[in-house]
């Protein structure tokens, strides 16, 4: 797993919480939602996203069906700019995992799509002009 980063939690009726810095709200706290939350401060700390241009578990409309994607960044003009689907640790990434996140891709049209359980982490370019998608060696940086 990329670096495990601390969070803010506390226990009601003896479910779990951690606070999600970017939602500004107390998130039921699951592996999946470790995950997602490991990962954007990942992209924050360590790869320099700014949090005014991340947002997670946005609702959109794919194929008719209300869906939920788990982070998206922005670029500074505003623009989609990389889409991460999370995974438990207990659940491959596999063809399914990589068709729900294109099935995003169709609407949101971001130039970058991450995948990851927080053991393993794939990241692709998609070149739309060329309609070609390429693995890449690592995550992309941010570039102001």
């Amino acid at each position: 797993m990329k670096p495990e980063y601390s969070f803010r939690t506390k226990v009601i009726n003896s479910k779990e919480y951690l606070f999600d810095e970017i939602r500004k709200k107390w998130v039921i706290k699951n592996p999946e939602e470790v995950v997602r939350q490991n990962f954007w401060k990942y992209l924050h700390y360590e790869k320099k996203y700014p949090k005014s241009l991340i947002t997670l578990e946005k609702q959109i409309l794919t194929n008719g069906l209300k869906k939920r994607y788990d982070i998206l960044i922005f670029n500074n003009n505003g623009l989609p700019e990389l889409i991460v689907e999370c995974k438990a640790p207990s659940i491959k990434i596999n063809d399914d995992t990589l068709s729900q996140v294109l099935s995003y891709q169709k609407n949101i049209r971001a130039n970058y799509l991450i995948l990851t359980n927080g053991v393993s982490t794939y990241s692709l370019y998609i070149n739309v002009e060329k309609k070609k998608v390429e693995f890449l060696d690592d995550i992309p940086s941010y570039n102001s």
